[in-house]
Formats: structure tokens, C-alpha cells, sequence
């Protein structure tokens, strides 16, 4: 198993930090239909009371709310292309980190502050407070320093883990969409 070097993540922050910062390419859209599996498709269906239908937020999802139900919050997650291809090193041995959107989007607090509203194709996503500071599975597939480089203090207000979003709006992603700020 390949990892990234603090190094090599270190050089690759410029580079992350230059994603456009709206009009967002969407470059893959992945379903998990249950623990460690992967699809990639070419579309995916958000709705507010499903999260992503056939993806596990509604069965079990990592958040919940008081009365059990699954957090909206964290109903679909956006990783930052450049962000993958920095820790994503090993293609065949390694699993795809799972996020339902990966787009060229610069995620920091100060280009999509919480409350922001984005447009996936004819769906609406509400970035959500909650930070996604990546889980143990980041950590054992990508490296210590993966993980370390995201949670870093310095790289908190950068999010380079990605958003987590509401679904506001049902509708559909394809991968000829773009994310676009509203």
C-alpha cells in the first residue's frame, strides 16, 4: 500500500488551494451500497428523505439525532478532487474514499461558509456545520499523514476532507454537472 508523505501533501497544498472556487467540474459520483463496497456511476438521486436512495445514511448512518433518526447534515459528502488524487495513490489497492461527489471545488470555510446552498444538477445541497474530519477508514487506507494533514490546525479553516451536505432540494447529479454556488 502506497501513502502520501506530510511531504508530499505539504507540496500539494498550493495546488488545492488553486481549485475553482465555483462552477465546480463534478469528476465522479460513487454509491455505496453497503460497508466497503463501491459503484461508480454516471448519475446519482439526492433526496431530503432518503439522503442518497441505495446508500446507507438511512440505515446507518455515523450521526443521528436525538430520536435515532439519521442527521440530515450528513446526508451527502463532497471531496475535493485534488484533495483524492493527493492521498489516493494506490487506484488498485486501495478503495475509493467513498464520498458520493468528488468535484474540482475549493472547500474552505471562507469560499463556502455554513449555510452556502449548492446546485448538483437539479438537486440543492446546504453546506452543513458539521466538520468531516475523516473516520479511521481514512486513516488506514491513506496513511497517518492523510489523516493528520486534514485535521491539522493550520488546515481546519481549509476543509480538505470535503463538505458534508443536506440535500434542500430533490433532484439528480450526472457527471456533465457542475457545482455552482446559489
Amino acid at each position: 500500500m502506497t501513502h502520501a508523505t506530510t511531504d508530499q501533501l505539504s507540496a500539494a497544498l498550493p495546488h488545492v488551494r488553486q481549485a475553482p472556487t465555483d462552477n465546480a467540474p463534478i469528476e465522479m459520483l460513487c454509491l455505496r451500497p453497503g460497508y466497503g463496497q463501491r459503484q461508480m456511476v454516471d448519475q446519482i438521486t439526492l433526496t431530503r428523505a432518503q439522503g442518497t436512495p441505495g446508500e446507507r445514511w438511512l440505515t446507518a448512518p455515523w450521526m443521528k439525532l436525538a430520536d435515532g433518526t439519521p442527521d440530515p447534515r450528513i446526508q451527502v459528502s463532497i471531496l475535493p478532487k485534488r484533495v483524492m488524487d493527493a492521498v489516493w495513490l494506490d487506484r488498485e489497492g486501495t478503495a475509493h474514499p467513498g464520498d458520493p461527489i468528488v468535484a474540482d471545488l475549493e472547500t474552505s470555510y471562507g469560499n463556502l461558509p455554513i449555510g452556502t446552498r449548492l446546485q448538483a444538477g437539479t438537486a440543492v445541497l446546504e453546506v452543513s456545520d458539521v466538520f468531516n474530519d475523516g473516520c479511521v477508514k481514512w486513516k488506514a487506507r491513506y496513511g497517518a499523514p492523510a489523516k493528520d494533514w486534514i485535521t491539522a490546525r493550520e488546515n481546519v479553516h481549509l476543509r480538505l476532507r470535503g463538505l458534508l451536505c443536506s440535500v434542500v432540494q430533490d433532484g439528480t447529479v450526472t457527471l456533465s454537472d457542475r457545482l455552482i454556488k446559489l
